[in-house]
């Protein structure tokens, strides 16, 4: 089973928007906060915190209709609004109504008047122009929150140098009531998780016994041939990429490299015995099947294989950190790889929240801020 410690319990409160399946949420519990409320739109998400947390006040609903409850003393307001008009992987589109869905946070948080806030969201938010100002996503973000009494701190992460197993990249705001605090630091960088303490055992032994896993070899492909050829019983499954099969990276992974960023869309999977990848140019003439560029003359990766079979929704929730007993909800595979692809990796989370209570510690007097290896005395 893949658990994740939990620190002792703190009197500091969270309140989640925008809470999905509870990443961001579960890893502030798990560093020791006390939960308050979440908001989720999505009502097989809510069903999701609902259930793994039936002690938790679960609001489902549109965020702009919200208004928390929890009223006086909160410490931390979390929001990982939605990416998907930002980040590549969606439309990346500056006039997507959802980007001005953070403005529902400087809502809450004028409401609540939170002692720190913890945005998170894709890297692009940096870069991305907004329609109205002229200014990056990130500067206008911080311009309202500004205006509302918070300052800002923001950073970018590869979250793989943060013990989870990919390679995703995330943003990160904290915004401080008042001043910036000197007594706060970002998480610093370490080497790179590697994928083999994470899914190594569920794809070798397909017995056991999990929440939102059911492993079965078979799978239907026009891409893909699985060639029931007898296998050496010395090999071992391996990874693959089974969507995407124009990407020029090489569709086989190896368990000694972070994994590629776990999204709401590729399919991965796993492959055992005389297992091959080779580039092919596809056949574009009439008649051939899902043709969606017949002008297109890129060379798409085809695998080989005895077996070859999908991942299962546990094997993509050990890449984005969720612990085995924090079971999904929902109706279909899209619904459990959106909830678990849009999750913020629950390793990275608590990470960022042992930053925030180390500052609130700080602050409170609870703890004496420790400068570390090479810090300068003047950071923010």
């Amino acid at each position: 089973m893949f658990k994740i410690e939990e620190e002792q319990k703190t009197d500091y409160t969270y309140l989640g928007l925008f809470s999905g399946a509870g990443g961001l949420d579960l890893g502030f519990e798990l560093a020791g906060f006390q939960h308050t409320e979440s908001n989720e739109i999505l009502e097989y998400a809510a069903t999701t915190l609902k259930n793994n947390k039936p002690e938790w006040t679960v609001i489902c609903g549109d965020v702009r209709e919200y208004t928390p409850t929890f009223k006086k003393g909160l410490d931390v307001l979390l929001a990982g609004f939605p990416c998907q008009g930002f980040s590549l992987g969606g439309n990346r589109n500056e006039e997507d109504e959802r980007n001005t869905l953070y403005r529902e946070v400087i809502r809450i948080a004028k409401y609540m008047q939170p002692r720190m806030i913890v945005m998170e969201n894709v890297l692009n938010l940096r870069t991305m122009v907004h329609p109205d100002t002229g200014k990056s996503f990130s500067q206008q973000i911080s311009d309202e929150l500004s205006a509302i009494g918070y300052s800002t701190k923001f950073d970018f992460f590869r979250v793989s140098e943060h013990g989870v197993p990919q390679t995703r990249r995330r943003f990160i705001f904290v915004a401080f009531k008042g001043e910036v605090l000197k007594t706060f630091r970002f998480p610093r960088p370490s080497k790179d998780t590697t994928i083999k303490n994470f899914i190594y055992d569920l794809g070798q032994d397909l017995s056991i016994k999990l929440p939102n896993h059911n492993p079965f070899w078979g799978f239907k492909s026009y891409a893909h041939t699985e060639t029931g050829e007898e296998i050496d019983k010395s090999e071992i499954s391996i990874p693959v990429r089974l969507s995407r099969t124009a990407s020029e990276g090489n569709p086989i992974r190896d368990f000694d490299s972070p994994f590629p960023a776990i999204d709401t869309a590729t399919v991965w999977g796993w492959a055992k015995g005389n297992v091959t990848a080779e580039r092919i140019v596809k056949d574009r003439t009439e008649g051939a099947m899902f043709v969606r560029n017949p002008e297109s003359e890129a060379k798409l990766w085809r695998i080989h294989a005895s077996k070859i079979r999908p991942f299962t929704a546990r094997e993509y929730a050990r890449l984005q950190t969720f612990p085995d007993d924090w079971v999904f909800y929902g109706n279909n595979k899209r619904e459990f790889q959106l909830q678990i692809g849009n999750a913020v990796p629950v390793i990275f989370a608590k990470k960022i929240a042992m930053k925030i209570k180390e500052t609130l510690e700080v602050l409170d007097g609870k703890a004496e801020y420790l400068i570390e290896a090479g810090e300068q005395t003047c950071l923010f």
